[in-house]
């Protein structure tokens, strides 16, 4: 099978790594000429994913038209808040055949369109012509790049509404390291994968503020509950939130020194500001701008959910986090409810 991965970032390389080793034909795309090129060249990313040898039978290019050219499956690996100028790329320089002959688009973007407050498979639907949800699938779990390209085990889920292409990505990605779970709840799969950054952001910045594992309990557990807040006034299959997507990928993000968010959220609780911790990133936590949306989306469907709104105040009204931790501790009483 013959597979396109539009973006060149760890998630990315480490998908090409792993689909090379499963036997399949892997394209990669990269916006970057420069990066391109130096991936051509060293066949490593020395910051975005050291010590990962990307295979030479790899195609990377910085053609978007190249990358498409006789692709089975389409993966979309570009930060969130890049998908609809990506889409529009696409639309606008790759014949329409090599796009309409494209079987399966994957997304592996966690994130919400800030301003549209749209799902990355409705940016994708919105901005290729003909596009059904019957050829989307969303692959989401637990699974950092720095793993999953070291053949650490890992269990991730294929959301689709087609079930029997869901099915399809199942098998064609699966080895003995990865395993792929399916299920049909899009948006719920979509949401934590969302939602589970700002919460992230969260758990960072307890621990930028030298609290412990009690704190970090506590926001997992009541972050939960704003994820499955939110699901339920969407749509969402409150089940999928027990499920890789949702608690499998909140507890990874929330806890592993490989994780973003968590560390973006660490350098707010340390002090620093929010254009001061993102000078320090070398790759895009997507919780930051995740989190304007999320917070959009709490005054759309009239629903509570305080971490994610201490965390937009910390992130973009210069709220300091104690501060920000304080009021959350000292909120009206009431019973532990969902």
């Amino acid at each position: 099978m013959r597979l396109t991965i539009l973006g060149a970032g760890s998630w990315g390389i480490a998908l090409a790594v792993l689909l090379s080793r499963r036997g399949h034909v892997v394209s990669m795309w990269e916006f970057n000429s420069d990066d391109a090129a130096m991936l051509n060249e060293k066949r490593e990313h020395a910051n975005k994913l050291p010590g990962i040898s990307i295979p030479e039978e790899i195609f990377i290019t910085d053609n978007i038209s190249q990358a498409f050219a006789d692709a089975d499956y389409v993966i979309c690996a570009v930060p969130a808040q890049t998908m609809r100028s990506t889409m529009k790329a696409i639309a606008g320089s790759v014949p329409r055949t090599g796009i309409s002959d494209v079987r399966c688009w994957i997304i592996v973007s966690k994130g919400i369109e800030c301003g549209s407050l749209k799902l990355m498979s409705e940016v994708l639907a919105g901005e290729i012509s003909g596009l059904s949800d019957s050829r989307i699938v969303v692959l989401s779990g637990p699974s950092h790049a720095e793993e999953v390209s070291r053949g650490i085990p890992t269990t991730v889920v294929a959301a689709s509404h087609n079930r029997a292409l869901a099915e399809e990505v199942q098998r064609e990605f699966s080895t003995d390291s990865f395993r792929v779970y399916t299920n049909t709840d899009v948006v719920g799969v979509e949401l934590a994968a969302g939602v589970k950054n700002v919460i992230a952001v969260a758990a960072g910045i307890c621990d930028g503020l030298g609290f412990g594992d009690n704190t970090k309990g506590a926001i997992l557990t009541r972050g939960m509950v704003e994820m499955v807040r939110l699901g339920k006034k969407m749509g969402a299959d409150e089940r999928t939130f027990s499920g890789l997507a949702g608690i499998g990928d909140l507890i990874t993000t929330c806890m592993s020194k490989h994780s973003r968010n968590r560390k973006i959220g660490e350098m707010i609780g340390k002090g620093l500001s929010l254009e001061q911790a993102l000078k320090n990133m070398v790759m895009v936590a997507e919780g930051v701008e995740t989190t304007k949306s999320v917070y959009e989306l709490a005054g759309k469907y009239e629903i509570e959910m305080p971490i994610t709104t201490e965390v937009y105040r910390s992130l973009f009204e210069n709220k300091s986090a104690r501060e920000a931790a304080r009021d959350l501790m000292m909120r009206e009483f009431k019973p532990e409810r969902w």
